[in-house]
């Protein structure tokens, strides 16, 4: 199998890169303070409703308002509809299906299992985070509930109750996003990427005038560094904007995220830059700067002429980070407006509910199967030795748990456990000793309660690498004092609750994160692999002459290859809690693939764009002769992604010739459109294919080229 090779840079000591993440990660930054002030006040709200009315399972809602909240203002009020849809319809699930097993053991046991796989399920395809949280956690808590040995009716009115508390939970939520500001679309994906170019810009100012960057300047792209772009992903993932703007604005946010690493790299670095690299660096601060402008007036970034005079003596990373920049504008390949592409196409199917590759994804079926392990261990455990105090905080605990989008196995391991130790036992169980016996009102409460949904809700705001720790902690803090709207006094009641999470714990580190689980390296090289695949199938299609079976394959292998890419990044910040001896090689290919990973992103969405000459839709018809020559190109493009893929597992040397072939039928095809250029001209868009088909052969072959030389033979 292929290696990486790797410097002999010293590797940071364990504690001393803890103290440095925690310190930038715990840092305030723009925005922040007024996000925690929304959620603690969303929080706090519902658990002053839910106790004046006198409302079990009222952690939900401090659940639901702190998740929720979390997104962007336009995200939450877009999303509440679903939310309360999704929420009932887990509701009517419930008392619908209930009803034919309630009375027969068995039958009930196999509806719980089958329950707790269906909701795990969704959970893994249900693209909007919000309207999942409505509906699977209102089985996994309807399970305990028709579990008890109380009549029908009560189970049927606590059931409804949660209809209730997810009521409360949206409606005031939205209601604190309405009383925070105007909301301004796009904003809450602009606005951060912005930010990391003016960061970049300061920096390459700095140098570029031969002085040194100045601490505040230092300081903040480092914070921006450390931050990452994972909460951007993922707000994109959970948005409702079409896939089209997913998909682009997805691209940009690697390309920026890998160029806010670099800048951030430079800032450790000793060099003087030379007259010439004065120039290189002024023109890419003024590329930089141009992109940022055009971002914030909503309009597509010009192209920028990419560098071919080779790499500047004096500076590192400096070609490196003009090719990145000159990437950002092919983000947008095939649109002439921001409005164009944000706009659903006609042809293309708008955004679903459910993940396009719901039904086609084995990994979809292997997550839910795990899960449903876990929780459904956990279900017999508790039930054999009759501890039904530990019911609700099981459950919860495992679905929660799994809500996590960090990739590393131990890394989600490490903050369970740490937001157990914490919310449950340190605040949870201490605040009934030494606090509660001393308030007599709802007033006292208050004040703890939003002290610790503060803490929560500041962990939560970093970047995903830690914000579960804090939704872990505010979930078990809930859970031990707000099951019941009375003051929990009793340690036997916090004993319980404590003791399920720590059994949900237990059992999903030994079942969901042990199963078929490898380390977050390994499955971060084989995912960027298994993207590579996926991509080099994406070039070929259409395989079917029928349009409409050809657009749903082809968007169920975007949707797959953008959860791919999201993944592969995901893992790559998990690679970075996992230690040991082969920690020095993991880092070096978490380097590498890295610096691969925004070209791949890059060329993904290239190959969207010219999937649309492929499919001959509207305002994209070429001349058949010059389909013909295309086919014949991608089919060799799609090949020599084969290719990069069994170079990296090591299974054939590198062939040369492909990348050789390419380079002639792209030749050819330009050859076509120039003999047939009027009736080329004639489609709406032709003018813009041949360069955009320039550009994805220059990033194909750089690619391959990059990723050759950081592979050598075993």
């Amino acid at each position: 199998m292929g290696t990486f090779a790797h410097g002999t840079q010293d590797v940071p000591k364990p504690l001393t890169w803890l103290w440095q993440f925690l310190k930038h990660e715990l840092a305030p930054y723009p925005g922040r303070a007024m996000t925690v002030a929304r959620m603690v006040l969303a929080a706090t709200l519902v658990m002053i409703i839910c106790n004046t009315f006198r409302i079990p399972y009222a952690f939900l809602g401090g659940i639901y308002a702190l998740a929720i909240s979390r997104e962007s203002p336009r995200a939450t009020l877009n999303s509440a509809g679903t939310i309360l849809l999704l929420t009932v319809g887990g509701v009517a699930y419930v008392l619908v299906s209930v009803q034919f097993v309630v009375s027969v053991p068995l039958l009930h046991f196999l509806w719980n299992i089958g329950s707790l796989y269906l909701a795990f399920y969704a959970l893994t395809v249900v693209t909007n985070y919000g309207a999942f949280m409505g509906f699977a956690l209102v089985i996994s808590i309807a399970v305990t509930i028709w579990d008890r040995h109380l009549s029908a009716e009560s189970n049927v009115e606590d059931t409804l109750r949660l209809s209730l508390v997810a009521l409360i939970a949206v409606v005031v939520t939205s209601g604190v996003e309405l009383a925070f500001g105007r909301i301004r679309p796009g904003d809450d994906i602009v606005v951060p990427v912005a930010e990391r170019l003016a960061a970049v810009h300061s920096v390459l100012i700095c140098y570029a005038e031969r002085r040194p960057v100045d601490q505040a300047t230092e300081e903040k792209v480092i914070r921006l560094g450390m931050l990452g772009t994972s909460a951007l992903r993922v707000a994109l993932r959970r948005s409702d904007y079409s896939p089209q703007y997913r998909a682009q604005m997805s691209g940009v946010v690697a390309l920026v995220g890998t160029l806010v690493d670099i800048a951030t790299a430079l800032t450790q670095l000793s060099f003087e830059p030379s007259g010439i690299d004065q120039e290189h660096l002024r023109n890419l601060a003024a590329s930089v700067a141009s992109v940022r402008s055009d971002l914030m007036y909503r309009r597509i970034p010009d192209a920028i002429p990419v560098n071919t005079e080779g790499q500047p003596h004096r500076v590192p990373l400096l070609l490196e980070m003009e090719n990145i920049v000159a990437l950002i504008p092919h983000a947008f390949a095939g649109y002439r407006s921001i409005d164009e592409y944000q706009a659903p196409s006609e042809e293309m199917p708008a955004a679903k509910l459910i993940a396009a590759d719901a039904f086609v994804n084995p990994e979809h079926f292997r997550f839910a199967l795990k899960g449903c392990f876990a929780v459904s261990a956990c279900y017999v455990i508790y039930n054999s030795i009759d501890w039904p105090g530990m019911s609700v905080p099981v459950m919860l605990t495992c679905f929660t748990t799994a809500l996590s989008t960090i990739g590393a196995s131990r890394q989600r391991q490490v903050l369970r456990f740490a937001g157990f130790v914490v919310g449950g036992l340190l605040i949870g169980m201490s605040s009934q000793v030494f606090i509660l016996p001393y308030l007599d009102s709802i007033t006292g409460f208050t004040v703890l309660f939003v002290l610790v949904a503060a803490l929560a809700a500041w962990f939560m705001t970093s970047s995903p690498r830690l914000s579960f720790f804090g939704l872990q902690l505010g979930a078990v803090f809930f859970v031990i004092h707000m099951q019941k709207f009375a003051r929990e006094t009793s340690l036997s009641v916090g004993r319980d609750r404590v003791a399920g999470v720590f059994l949900g714990l237990l059992t999903m580190w030994l079942i969901f994160d042990q199963l078929w689980s490898v380390p977050a390296s390994v499955e971060m090289r084989s995912m960027f692999i298994s993207t590579l695949r996926l991509l080099a199938e994406f070039v070929r299609e259409p395989v079917s002459a029928d349009i409409r079976p050809a657009i749903q394959r082809t968007s169920a292998l975007r949707e797959t290859i953008n959860t791919k890419l999201d993944k592969v990044r995901s893992l790559a910040d998990g690679v970075l809690l996992e230690f040991g001896p082969s920690r020095p090689h993991a880092l070096a290919l978490r380097e590498h693939i890295r610096r691969w990973q925004p070209q791949l992103r890059a060329l993904f969405i290239m190959r969207g764009a010219s999937l649309k000459y492929r499919l001959q839709l509207p305002g994209f018809v070429l001349p058949e002769a010059v389909i013909a020559s295309l086919q014949a190109y991608d089919e060799c493009s799609a090949q020599m992604l084969e290719n990069i893929a069994d170079r990296m597992e090591g299974k054939m040397p590198w062939e040369r010739p492909v990348s050789a072939n390419s380079f002639a039928l792209l030749k050819q095809t330009q050859e076509l459109c120039r003999v047939d250029e009027r009736r080329l001209l004639l489609s709406e868009h032709g003018p813009t294919f041949v360069p955009l088909l320039r550009q994805i052969d220059l990033l194909t072959t750089r690619m391959a080229n990059e990723i050759e030389s950081g592979v050598d033979s075993a």
